[in-house]
């Protein structure tokens, strides 16, 4: 078979050669002349995928079912665990890939977004003479060369700013800089630079003045993290995988090896999520590549095995895209308590994060107001103080669970290992535990390294280097122009539609539905200031989604973009979803409460609906009260001490603008804390002192009162879009 064809003799490399047994697989490269980027070119060893499509799900799990017994049984499919499927698979392995959440739903999609090879990392290296970190470095940046290059439409170069405040540190964090820039050598994206004070305010010019030197600017990439996953795992399906999201590991199944009379891990009890159904999948090696929740599988090997995994939470917040300039970011390398903080542009947003704290394993990480208000003050401090910084503009937060790891092979096992570390047990099961996103590929290659020296299997040399995923080999910069021509979409949704599929971007256009309008003439939006459309829902089920969750989260990714958004766009994502799947009215009315608890917990809305409570304090001066009373009265003409729909429409009516009834309902809504039908003036005072300190801004009801206050002589329309919908 072609993927059985092992690669012989030397690997060229620039020119010379390298004996492959050496096993340094990051030289495996050439430089190709149009970018400056390192791969090698897989597609020459590995034949085409054997799906055009992945199978469904459903026929995945009859693969599952009546394999007698696969190479590789891959547990986990997060980055990692799905670069292990693909790498697997490419070499000529029979694998299997079970996940008992979604793809990404994990740690992988709670990322800062960038590919990197970690500046701070090369700083503690050269100031703690590590070559260990040095290493991680080096192979981190060949890795973020490689992603860059094979889904170019997920990722991107990202220029860095450094803004510098004290003389003396130009020189050093120069240096440092450089060094990385020389570290990466062939791979390095764009050479770094120096900006002068001037300069670095024109290119971010809500950046703090006073005491500003200059700046350094370097370069790193920047991706679509979930998506980037969900890549991966559908292009191990269209390989060959048997891949299953909402698949169980209920137990590890075991038999006695009649050469040593020991026991060996033999596959894995599997339960299907959505349907409550078990069967066993065998395998000859089982990896665990569960991230946070390592110990847990390992424990299921051997009870009394020592705990690996030391999880760490990283906390982020999004903010309107007016924080930072559209293609510059901003790292801040010594904050308050030491942390490092990233603060970049994402999907025409603002990310700013992480926080590293302790923390415990858990399903469903929630964003703590602790771990929020910190990044906010320190993105403060970092900007002019023109820019108010608002807690009321955090469009979104969440928690993701870093699964730092001890080496229990090291002799000191309570150090956290920098890099990851693969352990194999007395059993056999494999765990990969630890890394980072960007190295995800050579961590699976060790990986399958392991498993197939462990396990006698018989497979050639990793392949993965240069592979495209679905959706980067066709793609190309003007791909969305193609799109706009040729279906009569939006420009901002064919870019959006080209980012997210690449090349399959077709596929989703041919599902778009007709507007009804001029323009554009397809392409209906889920809601109104966000790129996605319908068809992305009808699509996302043949990307494996099963849940409303899924689609909010990760097939768009409107719930880390503005939480308001998304459940705006719940209602009818969970329509077209149970049109698809032929879900009944219980079980649409079910996914909306499940998604509704994720929105509330999981991606900041609690802390949203805690900025603005009925123990909320008023803190207003006497003649703002004055004024916020009369304001309330032009609405309540009967003095009865609260306002409902019919006092709003009574007022908008009197100016000639109509607004439908769901509408206002909504507005109202998200003022009236008691939920009794009505906003009464302390509500209303509440919501104004809260607007006043910060902590709520974007609200629907203020900014209509105060615009109908003004216009009431005037008869002028009064606009009532979500303005950035703030937490």
């Amino acid at each position: 078979m072609a993927f059985q064809k092992a690669v012989k003799g030397t690997i060229l490399v620039g020119g010379g050669a390298l004996a492959t047994v050496l096993g340094l697989s990051h030289f495996a490269h050439y430089k190709r002349k149009q970018v400056n980027l390192a791969f090698v070119e897989a597609a020459d060893y590995v034949s085409e995928p054997v799906n055009r499509e992945p199978p469904s799900r459903e026929a995945q799990i009859l693969t599952l079912k009546n394999t007698s017994e696969f190479d590789v049984l891959v547990i986990g499919g997060g980055a990692t665990g799905s670069g292990c499927a693909l790498d697997a698979v490419t070499r000529g392995l029979k694998t299997a890939l079970v996940e008992r959440d979604d793809f990404s739903s994990g740690t992988s999609s709670r990322s800062t977004k960038l590919i990197h090879g970690g500046v701070r990392y090369l700083q503690k290296a050269i100031m703690k003479l590590d070559i260990e970190q040095y290493r991680m470095v080096k192979e981190a940046l060949h890795e973020r060369a490689n992603l860059l290059e094979i889904a170019p439409h997920l990722s991107a170069p990202l220029p860095i700013m450094l803004p510098i405040y004290k003389w003396w540190q130009l020189p050093y964090y120069w240096v440092g800089i450089k060094l990385y820039d020389l570290v990466a050598g062939s791979n390095c994206l764009k050479s770094s630079y120096v900006l002068s004070k001037s300069r670095a305010l024109e290119h971010f010019p809500m950046l703090q003045k006073d005491k500003l030197v200059g700046a350094i600017v370097y370069y790193d990439g920047q991706h679509n993290d979930a998506r980037m996953n969900l890549a991966i795992a559908l292009t191990a399906a269209r390989y060959g995988a048997a891949t299953a999201n909402y698949m169980e590991v209920m137990s590890l199944l075991k038999k006695t090896d009649p050469q040593t009379g020991k026991e060996r891990v033999s596959g894995a009890r599997c339960k299907d999520v959505l349907t409550g159904e078990e069967f066993d999948v065998r395998a000859k090696c089982v990896i665990n590549a569960t991230g946070p929740f390592t110990d847990t599988v390992r424990k299921m090997d051997d009870k009394d095995t020592a705990a690996i995994c030391q999880p760490s939470a990283g906390v982020h917040i999004v903010m309107p895209g007016y924080y930072s300039p559209e293609s510059m970011g901003l790292l801040d390398p010594a904050t308050s308590d030491g942390r490092v903080i990233f603060f970049l542009p994402w999907q025409k947003m603002t990310i700013a994060g992480t926080t590293d704290t302790p923390t415990d394993v858990t399903h469903h990480p929630i964003p703590s107001e602790e771990d929020i208000n910190f990044i906010l003050n320190e993105v403060r401090n970092y900007l002019s103080c023109d820019v108010e910084v608002r807690r009321g503009d955090v469009l979104a937060a969440w928690s993701g669970i870093r699964p730092l790891v001890t080496d229990p092979k090291s002799a000191d096992t309570k150090s956290i290992s920098r890099n990851h570390v693969v352990d194999i047990s007395e059993s056999g099961l494999i765990t990969i535990a630890g890394g980072k996103w960007t190295t995800y590929r050579s961590m699976a290659e060790d990986t399958i390294n392991a498993a197939v020296k462990a396990h006698n299997l018989k497979a050639g040399p990793s392949r993965t280097v240069g592979l495209f995923l679905q959706g980067g080999k066709d793609w190309s910069p003007t791909l969305y122009i193609r799109l706009v021509q040729d279906y009569g979409l939006e420009s901002e949704v064919a870019q959006h539609l080209a980012a997210t599929y690449g090349d399959k971007a077709f596929e989703v256009a041919k599902m778009a539905s007709v507007t009804g309008k001029r323009w554009p003439i397809v392409g209906v939006r889920l809601v109104s200031e966000f790129p996605y459309i319908e068809a992305e829902v009808k699509y996302g089920i043949k990307e494996y989604a099963c849940t409303a969750v899924d689609m909010i989260s990760r097939r768009t990714r409107l719930a880390f973009l503005n939480v308001q958004a998304a459940e705006e766009a719940l209602p009818r994502i969970v329509e077209l979803m149970g049109r698809e799947l032929n879900w009944d009215d219980s079980k649409k009315e079910e996914e909306l409460e499940t998604a509704r608890k994720f929105l509330y917990y999981e991606m900041g809305y609690k802390s949203r609906s805690e900025q603005l409570t009925d123990r909320s304090e008023i803190s207003l001066l006497p003649s703002d009260i004055d004024r916020y009373k009369k304001r309330f009265h032009k609405f309540d003409a009967d003095q009865k001490g609260f306002i409902t729909i019919v006092d709003v429409q009574r007022v908008l009516e009197s100016i000639n603008v109509q607004m439908d009834e769901n509408t206002l309902h909504e507005i109202l809504n998200e003022v009236d804390l008691n939920k009794n039908g009505q906003v009464e003036l302390n509500e209303f005072l509440q919501l104004m002192s809260a607007i006043q300190k910060g902590r709520v801004s974007g609200s629907r009801l203020a900014i209509l009162m105060k615009t109908a206050e003004e216009n009431l002589d005037r008869r002028v329309p009064i606009p009532v879009d979500r303005s950035c919908g703030g937490l």
